[in-house]
């Protein structure tokens, strides 16, 4: 793990400092999966969060929270949202409506503070939770709960098993 001092200046990291909440910065080399993410971060995989952008409709995004470990289920996202279609974004609209490239995303920082739902096994296990910090190979680690209460998420069940 690296000292904050080492990592880029990053809107995410600007937007957690500005939060004045207790977070460690991770600065690690390239990954090419979720056990080396988690092995560079010093977690386990279920602690590293997957940030994904979902539209509902047109110019309507969210961010999708999701343990390293599981998968959105669909069909639990449209129930809880009420809606009978949702999509993912081309890698260019997610980056035009979040400031950030796909393996970067992360709500902190993002152009627009679309609402966020996050799945409840996030708030549910043990340790924190490591989510993205806005450039390839960083990443923020925090408390659950207070990463859940600085975004104004929705805690939902609304993944499966990956």
């Amino acid at each position: 793990m690296a000292d904050a001092a080492e990592a880029p200046d990053t809107p995410a990291l600007r937007a957690l400092e500005n939060l004045g909440i207790d977070y460690e910065v991770t600065v690690h080399g390239p990954v090419r999966s979720l056990e080396e993410a988690a092995d560079a971060r010093g977690i386990d995989p279920y602690q590293v969060l997957k940030t994904l952008v979902v539209r509902r409709g047109d110019g309507d995004f969210l961010f999708v929270l999701v343990p390293g470990d599981r998968q959105i289920s669909w069909p639990k996202l449209r129930d809880q949202l009420g809606v009978s279609r949702l999509s993912m974004p081309d890698k260019d609209v997610a980056r035009d409506v979040t400031g950030y490239e796909r393996g970067t995303i992360t709500p902190f920082g993002a152009t627009t503070a679309w609402p966020v739902i996050a799945d409840r096994l996030i708030v549910s296990r043990e340790g924190p939770v490591s989510i993205g910090g806005g450039a390839h190979g960083v990443a923020a680690s925090l408390h659950p709960a207070v990463l859940v209460e600085v975004l104004g998420a929705t805690v939902a069940d609304v993944t499966e098993q990956a």
